[in-house]
Parts: structure tokens; sequence; C-alpha cells
């Protein structure tokens, strides 16, 4: 049995993702943004072991939750499925002065990532859309250019797999994988996404828990338990580091260096 923890989770990818598991007999930990929306996922999933509380829009929200999952004993996995969509009409600012969209989508599973204590596992809720994201860093928060959603939602996306492969490089002792779950009927993909909504939740699980041969790899990037391509710029390790410090300085918390 595993212990796994989803952000994310009180509805949509990341309660099926949960609910999948429970139902392997894992031990499945949710979170929620708020105390009503945390009483909604332990009602939906009543075989959870129990549901953070935390909103990912503030980098004090994002360390609520790191302090809450260490508190509750190392986890055997992190399923970074927290996300905003791509339908945002206009640049939405947090109390921290930073971009809503790059805050929840990329900030907080790097923070998680430096302030929890290290799983065996993580994997990172990506996208199709990341194929036509830019990791550049001259204005990721979008503060000079003009709101483009679906651009910044497709960068986050990229950001979160560079991440992933990142985190590979850095804990040679962890498996880090990254994951598109398909275009989806969410809240977020919308009523006429095409893809199958049955599949959506079963790579992340996957990775979190499978011992088979295809699951036990790290920086790698997966589309219904196969591998796929991602941009070259993922796997620079240049372009990593330079994100890597980027996010350091906004947080104020490094992910260390575990080789």
């Amino acid at each position: 049995m595993a212990r796994v923890l989803i952000t994310g989770s009180a509805d949509g990818l990341g309660l099926m993702a949960a609910r999948l598991l429970v139902e392997q007999g894992h031990s499945v930990t949710l979170h929620a943004r708020n105390d009503q929306r945390a009483w909604d996922a332990r009602k939906a999933l009543r075989g959870a072991e129990a549901v953070l509380v935390g909103d990912l829009l503030s980098l004090e929200g994002i360390r609520s939750v790191a302090e809450q999952a260490n508190g509750a004993g190392r986890f055997d996995a992190v399923i970074h499925n927290a996300g905003i969509g791509y339908r945002e009409p206009r640049r939405i600012e947090t109390v921290d002065g930073l971009s809503h969209l790059f805050t929840v989508n990329v900030l907080a599973p790097y923070l998680l990532t430096a302030l929890i204590t290290p799983p065996d596992r993580l994997v990172y809720l990506s996208s199709g859309m990341a194929r036509g994201g830019d990791v550049r860093l001259d204005d990721p928060q979008w503060t000079s250019r003009r709101w483009n959603g679906s651009q910044a939602y497709s960068d986050s996306k990229l950001f979160d797999t560079l991440l992933a492969f990142a985190v590979a490089r850095l804990w040679p002792q962890a498996l880090s994988n990254s994951v598109e779950p398909g275009w989806v009927p969410t809240k977020m993909g919308g009523a006429g996404a095409p893809d199958d909504m049955d599949l959506a939740p079963v790579t992340q699980a996957w990775l979190a828990v499978s011992d088979g041969a295809a699951a036990t790899v790290t920086g790698r990037h997966f589309y219904h338990q196969r591998e796929r391509s991602i941009p070259g710029e993922a796997t620079d390790t240049g372009a990593q580091d330079a994100f890597l410090a980027y996010c350091a300085e906004l947080t104020g918390a490094d992910i260390p260096d575990l080789r």
C-alpha cells in the first residue's frame, strides 16, 4: 500500500485519480482550497485518509499545504494535479503581485516540491498544449505583454514538464515524470473535449504506484501510459536551472540538489 497526496483533488481528474487509487487499496490524502470543498471531497470519497486545506493562489497558502503534508507524515508519491485552465480572459494578480495562473500552475508545484519531504515518486500534470509553450523568462508574469490566456496556459504546462525533468535530474533516488491527461470534458477542458474521460486519470495514478517496468522510469513524459515526446526545452539543463532560479527568487525556497 502506498501513501499518495494529490493536490487539487476535491473534484475533476484529481478526485478521479484518488478514487482509482483507493479502489486499488492505497492510502490517499486529498487537497481542497477551502473548508467547503474539503467537506465535499470527504463526502465524494469516504475512503480517503485525509483532506489538506489551503488555497494555492497565495504563497502563504501553498506553504500551509506543505506544512500540513509534512505534519501528516512522509508520502510515497505526490501527484501535482491542481491547475487553472486557458480560458481566463485577462491577467489576474494574486495577493503576492504574481500572475494567478502562473502561481497555481507553476509556483504551487515548485514550492510544494521544495518544502514537502521528498517522496519516492512525483507526478506533474502537464498538457498537450505544452507543445506550444515558451520557457523564456523575460516576462512569465505577463506584466508587459498583452494577456493571452491560451499562451500563458501553454507556457505554464511546459514549465511543469521542465520542473518534472529538473527534479528527475536533482533527485536521482526518486521517480519524477509529467503527464498529459488528454483534452477531456472537465470544467477546464469544456463539454466538447474529445478525449476519453475514463482514461484521463489512469496514467498519473499508475505512475504514482505501479511497480511495472514501464512506470518505474524518471524524467519522461506520458500520455495514456505511453511515453510521448515533448519540446526539447524541457530537457535543456540550462533552461531548467534558469527556471529553478527564477522560482527560488519568487518564493525564497530552493529545491535541494540531492545528487
